[in-house]
């Protein structure tokens, strides 16, 4: 029997993370240490996965699959492609990234956050692997719960409205997915075959009406998750409530489970109502783009500003996937990670310097270069990133995303490029203001004692700064192995009928799957 790694991967955050309960609470290094070093396991069986990923097959590779519920049609199935791949990476890459930045910042019960962040680690993994519908729902699900004690314990002062809102707005969500995922099973159980196994399910015949009213039912839960404008305004809040791990994994990760699963299965299980629906996303998305840069521009908290640009960058992801164009749709798989690894970043170092001032106030900064000269360096090379500045990951991203929907939507694409100019003016007017200048006040009162980056805050941003300047660089790896998935995804959805947008396939998807098989 081949070595189950997928399994592995998605399991060893939640067997190690038990393992350090057991561990002493006292002192926290031992908590932190373990929980390091336990983070890079994962990590490891990810680069190897990475290694037998064959980059040419668009198809699910690796699957592993094995009777749960058989009664009931539930099997434990994963599986990894091209969409899946760099999303897996990214989210083993960002955990050890996020324990490593929490070193000083969590002093109270340390070693419960880091088994909580280990446990969501389980959860992402889990979600990003599934193929059974019944198991990815179990995963979006068990999410919720490690993230909602992450930011209902070590968030800021108002963390239990936050909580609230962040645990109402997704519940939601998943109520609408799971009686829409109940009614799609039961409908391809009257052809005589109970399975919740994805595959299976994309041939389901569903009459017009029930595809749109099942599609919408599953956007809504992703959309609220990625989150696209209106049902984005629980996001600002958990960002400026949690504390930086959790901002970290919130952007990082979570934002993007939404718009891979919209890509995973609302669209290609649903893919005439998904072709018919396209006015009513692209207009979203677009309005997202163009209001998250408008409101992120006079936000006072440095937070509270990336969490808007969060909206306007996600809007930039969906108009990518749904230009259903190949160029574009690779473009919006890229840009996910991206928005994870220079979010992210950004986060950390934002928290970085909270640690030392208690303050994020833009206001009451000024004149870091003098005092902080690798902050400001890192900072700008992030900000640089965000904006999408040539030679950084995000200009290739957004490059294909604007240029796939260009082709197929340009009045969209022409709107979503002021996005870009929009993003270039919040960022660099609050890097100016931070770090530029007279010394502000908090700078002044704390100048005596406030500390350059640390080494180890240096080492925890220094894998995402290599990948943004790899990507940026040199994006053929990336894309080599996103592609293939792609034009699977695209021949599908114009075998399903959905023609109207789509240009036929490249590719017999029936040939490209016997060899897959083979």
């Amino acid at each position: 029997m081949d070595f189950p790694i997928l399994t592995w991967i998605v399991f060893s955050p939640l067997l190690l993370g038990f393992v350090l309960l057991f561990l002493p609470t006292e002192p926290r290094e031992i908590a932190q240490r373990t929980a390091f070093v336990f983070s890079l396991v994962p990590l490891a069986l990810s680069l190897v996965l990475l290694s037998q990923f064959d980059g040419s097959n668009g198809h699910l590779q690796m699957v592993e699959s094995v009777p749960w519920m058989p009664s009931l049609g539930i099997t434990y199935s994963v599986g990894v492609d091209g969409f899946s791949i760099w999303l897996i990476l990214l989210t083993t890459m960002l955990t050890p990234i996020v324990l490593l930045g929490s070193w000083t910042d969590i002093r109270h019960r340390a070693k419960e956050f880091m088994f909580f962040i280990l446990v969501l680690e389980w959860g992402m993994l889990g979600a990003l692997v599934a193929i059974d519908l019944f198991l990815f729902f179990l995963f979006w699900e068990l999410m919720l719960f490690p993230m909602a004690f992450v930011l209902g314990i070590w968030g800021g002062p108002r963390r239990h409205y936050a909580l609230v809102k962040f645990v109402l707005y997704t519940m939601t969500g998943s109520a609408l997915m799971l009686v829409a995922l109940l009614y799609l099973v039961l409908v391809h159980g009257e052809s005589g075959e109970l399975t919740f196994d994805i595959m299976s399910l994309y041939g389901t015949e569903l009459s017009y009406t029930e595809q749109m009213w099942l599609f919408w039912a599953f956007a809504i839960a992703f959309f609220i998750k990625v989150p696209l404008f209106p049902l984005h305004t629980w996001l600002p809040d958990a960002h400026t409530e949690a504390p930086t791990g959790g901002s970290v994994d919130l952007a990082g990760i979570l934002l993007k489970m939404g718009a891979y699963a919209f890509l995973r299965f609302a669209i290609p299980l649903f893919p005439l109502a998904a072709e018919d629906a396209f006015p009513v996303v692209i207009g979203l998305a677009v309005f997202g783009i163009v209001y998250g840069a408008m409101v992120a521009y006079p936000q006072k908290d440095m937070k509270r500003l990336i969490a808007y640009s969060s909206v306007s960058h996600m809007g930039f992801v969906i108009l990518g996937i749904y230009s259903f164009d190949a160029m574009g749709v690779t473009g919006g798989v890229l840009q996910m990670v991206n928005h994870g690894l220079v979010t992210g970043g950004l986060f950390l170092a934002i928290g970085f310097i909270y640690d030392r001032t208690h303050t994020r106030q833009i206001a009451e900064y000024g004149g870091l270069w003098s005092v902080a000269p690798t902050f400001s360096v890192i900072f700008l090379i992030l900000t640089f990133a965000s904006i999408g500045l040539p030679g950084t990951n995000s200009f290739v991203g957004e490059f294909l995303i604007l240029l796939g929907s260009f082709r197929t939507h340009p009045w969209a694409a022409a709107i979503a490029t002021s996005g870009v100019v929009l993003g270039g003016a919040y960022m660099l007017t609050m890097y100016k203001k931070v770090v530029f200048g007279s010394l502000g006040r908090v700078v002044t009162d704390a100048e005596e004692t406030l500390r350059d980056f640390s080494p180890r805050e240096v080492l925890s941003l220094l894998p995402i700064l290599l990948f943004v300047f790899w990507i940026g660089i040199y994006p053929k790896p990336f894309l080599s192995r996103i592609e293939p998935t792609v034009d699977v995804f695209l021949a599908r959805l114009h075998q399903a009928g959905a023609t109207k947008y789509i240009e036929a396939p490249k590719l017999d998807l029936l040939s490209e799957a016997k060899v897959a098989v083979r």
